[in-house]
């Protein structure tokens, strides 16, 4: 058993999905903070002093000023993760298309060429019929 953990973990895809994780909580944090520590403000700032601030709207215990916020703080993440991706997708390089060469078998190539021909000696015949 131990061995086919260790086969499980060693895999590529579970190391790439690790890294992946533990990048993407480091990168959620920068984003909380950019839209915590920048975004809001500046939307504070354009809007006159009125600030987003729901999480002291409640009725009793329930507390849906804490959810109120917490989705407008998914859209203005969402929408600045939009936005660095559309801004790293530029300085990617593009993938250049790949033609696939297709090999046409020598019987299609001189039926092809025949009827080429027999096309042209129709055209040929038409035009000095009207002559």
């Amino acid at each position: 058993m131990w061995n086919e953990f260790k086969q499980f973990a060693m895999k590529g895809n579970v190391i790439d999905l690790a890294v992946g994780v533990i990048i993407g909580g480091a990168f959620g944090k920068i984003v909380t903070s950019l839209v915590n520590d920048v975004i809001m403000p500046l939307i504070s700032l354009l809007i006159g002093g009125v600030g987003f601030d729901f999480t002291k709207l409640q009725v009793g215990t329930l507390k849906y000023g804490l959810f109120l916020q917490s989705v407008l703080d998914f859209f203005i993440i969402a929408f600045c993760i939009f936005l660095f991706v559309k801004f790293i997708t530029r300085f990617k390089k593009k993938e250049e298309v790949v033609k696939e060469v297709v090999k046409v078998d020598r019987s299609e190539e001189l039926l092809a060429e025949i009827r080429d021909i027999l096309k042209e000696d129709k055209d040929f015949f038409r035009k000095n019929e009207t002559s």
